[in-house]
């Protein structure tokens, strides 16, 4: 058993902080919103009042925010959790950042003798929920060994992928893909029916031939083809739009920091972007589906 302080209780965070809990882990957890604690709480979480209670004590800290930024303040602001936690602690961030700030976080740690893991993770909502998540872990081998027990009770992959500042590389690179080949798939399916071809005859014949994908066979967006994605559940509590969009801005920044071409990232970031600024940033990534057939965003109300 491990005392963890879990930081950031959304979509992702209050799956993964329950999961820790019934793993036989301590949690004390926190979440800026008043009202996403009491929804915390009345999961039977044990949640704390600010981060200075969440931290007291704990052996580890894990975080799930937003941005960079919101990192950079969390750990290392005025009272932030690196000022809390006793050498030797472990940190994970298990947010979607840029690598220089993961990199920033593992130095900071380091400089106050705290291990520092950059984990963001793959599977989303469903994922979290059902303790499958994939990560993607940079920093140490030897604190990724310590920290395995903590993720195995979140995940089912847990992958290595290099030295501080890794795991957010490969999640960036991974997300570009997800977003590019969703719209690809989105546009073979709308195709696809608009000329007469069923959606489960589709997906049942590509699946076994070239254009065969995750995004195809596993999260579909055509409802119906695949239970309990987003797709089938009107396209809520899934890895929301303006979050994709987020994840491809993010490749298109480390692409211009090496000289890489995006072509198709710049055009699926861009593709998100208006889909997004229609209205629909809340659903799942895989309503894109809808600007792609064209599907008028729902009337703003008055």
């Amino acid at each position: 058993m491990t005392r963890i302080a879990f930081l950031g209780l959304g979509r992702m965070g209050l799956p993964m902080a329950l999961n820790l809990a019934r793993g036989g882990h301590q949690v004390r957890a926190f979440d800026i919103d008043a009202r996403t604690r009491e929804a915390a709480a009345a999961e039977g979480l044990d949640v704390a009042d600010s981060i200075a209670e969440a931290v007291k004590g704990a052996e580890a800290a894990i975080s799930m925010v937003p941005t960079g930024r919101h990192v950079i303040e969390l750990f290392t602001g005025e009272g932030g959790v690196l000022s809390l936690l006793a050498p030797g602690a472990l940190v994970i961030d298990s947010s979607t950042i840029e690598v220089a700030n993961a990199r920033k976080l593992h130095a900071a740690g380091r400089e106050r003798g705290i291990e520092v893991l950059d984990a963001p993770v793959s599977g989303g909502v469903m994922g979290a929920q059902a303790g499958t998540l994939t990560f993607m872990v940079g920093g140490e081998e030897a604190t990724l060994e310590k920290a395995r027990p903590i993720l195995s009770a979140m995940g089912r992959n847990i992958f290595h992928a290099g030295e501080a500042g890794s795991g957010q590389a490969a999640k960036i690179c991974n997300n570009l893909l997800a977003g590019i080949s969703m719209i690809a798939v989105s546009e073979a399916f709308t195709l696809g029916e608009r000329l007469g071809l069923a959606p489960e005859k589709l997906q049942q014949i590509v699946a076994v031939s070239t254009g065969g994908c995750f995004s195809l066979t596993n999260y579909p967006p055509v409802p119906g083809l695949v239970p309990n994605v987003p797709s089938s559940r009107g396209y809520v509590n899934g890895f929301a739009s303006q979050l994709m969009l987020k994840d491809l801005r993010l490749a298109e920044g480390a692409a211009l920091e090496t000289g890489s071409s995006l072509p198709l990232g710049g055009l699926a970031s861009a593709l998100y972007s208006v889909f997004c600024q229609s209205g629909r940033g809340d659903l799942d990534y895989s309503a894109v589906i809808k600007l792609i057939a064209g599907e008028a965003p729902p009337a703003a109300k008055a």
